[in-house]
């Protein structure tokens, strides 16, 4: 946590210890993260300008992207806005402009892919130094900056704090906040109304227009429960455990082979979390014929999708969005999400990637240094049932502290095997032995 007199000084503070970083080692990835599109806007010049001095930028091409006019060059960093799947990007992902010019880009993503298109095709670009909390869901990058400001709340700092895999800092003025203690209470608190200004950048009239180019005809009572959504969907399937196979494991589908029938049930499955969701908003339980209209939109996707309503509950409890997108039809980012816990089922080292990205958002919950959470225990209880995660977190997470655990655990059954052989000699000595 790094203080300044002021948000101003805060983010220079900021940019001056990303650029550093960024010289040191520039084989890293890293972002910086805010709750506006204005700090947003103004961070990403701010970042541009200092690989400017140091040479790393190529000419400007000025570029017409679908957030107005971007000046672009061989060097940027850019963030991808909008799905593609002929390209292989989705909202967030982010690359490295190798070519541009006003009509095409050429980039290397960070996944160490190539992708290339005419902006006439694709525009939803943007530079991608710097991005909003909510934007940068999903995203994972090695080192992350955040310039925490008021308009943030626990569900923010929660997704800001867990984007890295190495390090993070976080940036603050005394005059939003008066001291550490301030800035603790306010992003522990509940999500708060974002207020108009925080997106001035993308107003009412571009979100209409957005559901408008998609045919989404939804009336604004619907719109309430689809924002509900977003806040009750992780507490919500949380708690939820699908019901696992008792049969022995299978090879997963990736893709179903009756998509109709697959999309059906992910969009009901959606509905019905929608309408349950809604109950929850209003402090009320949630209905017999929801829970079992989402059993049976369960079920009818399990007939066409191996485990399908187990990876359909960890993609939306990953990313709630893709809830009110698959209640409203577009059920595409929800088969893709899908796909992608399939493969993390299945994969030990997937699988310990996310549970080392749970445990160090816990720990940023936490504080470093502090004992382990009832959470943190509870995940390192639930291990004993995924032994090959466990030995995937032993070789590759020391950290842990699992290994020591197992010899811990060894030790004391070594002693209660010694304690009770030496109770059968008393016994014997004093002629309880039959």
């Amino acid at each position: 946590v790094v203080p300044a007199d002021t948000r101003e000084a805060a983010r220079a503070g900021l940019v001056e210890g990303w650029d550093r970083q960024r010289q040191a080692e520039p084989g890293a990835t890293r972002i910086i993260l805010t709750h506006t599109n204005a700090e947003v806007r103004s961070l990403n010049e701010e970042a541009r300008e200092r690989l400017r001095a140091s040479g790393d930028l190529g000419q400007d091409v000025t570029v017409q992207a679908d957030r107005g006019t971007r000046q672009f060059a061989s060097g940027d960093r850019i963030m991808f806005l909008r799905n593609e799947r002929s390209m292989g990007v989705k909202n967030g992902t982010l690359g490295t402009v190798e070519q541009v010019s006003a009509d095409r880009m050429d980039v290397r993503l960070d996944d160490g892919r190539e992708v290339g298109f005419d902006v006439k095709d694709y525009a939803a670009v943007d530079h991608g130094y710097a991005a909003t909390i909510h934007k940068s869901q999903g995203v994972t990058v090695d080192a992350t900056h955040v310039l925490a400001t008021p308009g943030m709340d626990r569900h923010a700092a929660y997704v800001a704090l867990s984007r890295h895999r190495d390090g993070v800092q976080l940036h603050y003025g005394r005059d939003d906040f008066a001291s550490d203690a301030k800035l603790a209470a306010v992003l522990s608190r509940d999500r708060v109304k974002d207020m108009a200004a925080d997106y001035a950048a993308e107003p009412e009239e571009a979100a209409r227009a957005f559901a408008d180019r998609r045919e989404i005809r939804l009336p604004e009572r619907v719109r309430e429960i689809v924002r509900a959504v977003e806040t009750k969907a992780r507490g919500m399937f949380a708690g939820f455990r699908p019901k696992v196979p008792e049969a022995g494991p299978r090879d997963y589908l990736p893709e179903s082979t009756n998509l109709p029938d697959q999309e059906v049930a992910i969009r009901r499955y959606a509905r019905a979390a929608v309408e349950a969701a809604e109950m929850q908003r209003k402090g009320l339980p949630v209905l017999p014929h929801q829970m079992t209209a989402m059993d049976r939109a369960g079920e009818a996707l399990d007939r066409v999708r191996d485990q399908g309503t187990r990876d359909l509950v960890s993609a939306f409890q990953r990313d709630p969005t893709l809830v009110h997108d698959a209640a409203a039809g577009h059920t595409r980012g929800a088969v893709r999400a899908m796909a992608e816990e399939a493969r993390v089922r299945v994969d030990p080292a997937l699988r310990a990637g996310r549970f080392m990205e749970r445990w160090r958002a816990l720990e940023a919950e936490n504080g470093a240094g502090s004992s382990r959470t009832a959470a943190q225990v509870e995940m390192i209880d639930g291990l004993r049932h995924d032994p090959a995660l466990r030995g995937e977190l032993e070789r590759n997470a020391p950290e842990l502290g699992l290994d020591r655990d197992r010899q811990q655990v060894a030790e004391q059954m070594r002693q209660r095997q010694i304690e009770m052989q030496r109770a059968r000699e008393r016994d014997q000595d004093r002629g309880f032995s039959r």
